[in-house]
């Protein structure tokens, strides 16, 4: 029986910083599918380094953008990653051994281990995080059409793989603040288009009950600073999404 192939599938907009780390860490992949929303830096030409199979693709969504970014993979086996993600060594090993010789799966979700403000969050309900299916077969998976905080359908069963995903989604407060920036506006627009409603309590209780959930409940307090101020960046992310979909329904 010939070895199963993956395709290592990565989309990306102005990720000059983080892309050549993130390529270097699946070179192993049987091929390198770089999805590119129209960079204006050194993206692209970074890419090449690693492929040519780079394909421009505009933004109507995080869910559209993943599923045009999968149907460019050759092989039914997709590894999908976002261009601040790497793939550690003992991830790579335990991918090939999982679809090659572990037990029969159509999804593997992958634990991802984040970096913020120089060390590892372990806590603040962000590790470990399983929110997706990182590693599928792309004949039995599609992404939901959401604009932000995709979900998925998955025709068949799901496992759990034991290696991390690294990531580093902020160099700093400002990249956190400018990154969420943009991820509040698609959130305030997803809950307009969801028909939900603004109240001014969402203002106080919602960035609150964010904050507690985050340091106390989920422990953040034991990630020192770095969990103490990634606690109060997402409280002021909250405080942003819901400003912003009162702002849309005065525009409405």
């Amino acid at each position: 029986m010939s070895r199963a192939k993956i395709s290592a599938v990565i989309i990306a907009r102005n990720e000059e910083h983080n892309i050549r780390e993130c390529l270097e860490t699946v070179r192993w992949a049987d091929e390198i599918v770089v999805v590119d929303n129209f960079s204006t830096d050194m993206t692209q030409a970074i890419s090449r380094e690693f492929t040519d199979k780079i394909f421009q693709h505009e933004f109507h969504g995080f869910g559209q953008l993943r599923n045009d970014a999968v149907t460019h993979a050759s092989y039914d086996w997709v590894f999908s990653l976002d261009a601040d993600e790497r793939a550690s060594p003992e991830l790579a090993d335990e991918i090939r051994q999982a679809i090659e010789n572990g037990p029969p799966a159509d999804g593997y979700f992958i634990p991802r281990r984040s970096h913020f403000l120089g060390r590892w969050i372990r806590h603040c309900g962000w590790y470990p995080d399983y929110r997706q299916l990182q590693l599928f077969r792309k004949s039995r998976m599609r992404y939901h059409d959401e604009v932000i905080h995709e979900g998925f359908d998955l025709n068949g069963q799901a496992r759990y793989l034991n290696s991390d995903v690294l990531h580093y989604p902020f160099r700093d407060i400002d990249h956190y603040v400018a990154k969420q920036d943009r991820y509040s506006d698609l959130m305030a627009r997803r809950m307009a288009e969801q028909g939900r409603r603004f109240s001014p309590h969402q203002l106080i209780t919602h960035p609150l009950g964010a904050f507690l959930k985050m340091y106390v409940q989920r422990a953040g307090f034991l990630d020192g600073m770095p969990g103490l101020i990634l606690s109060g960046l997402y409280a002021y992310y909250t405080v942003m999404k819901y400003a912003k979909l009162w702002e849309l329904s005065k525009k409405g």
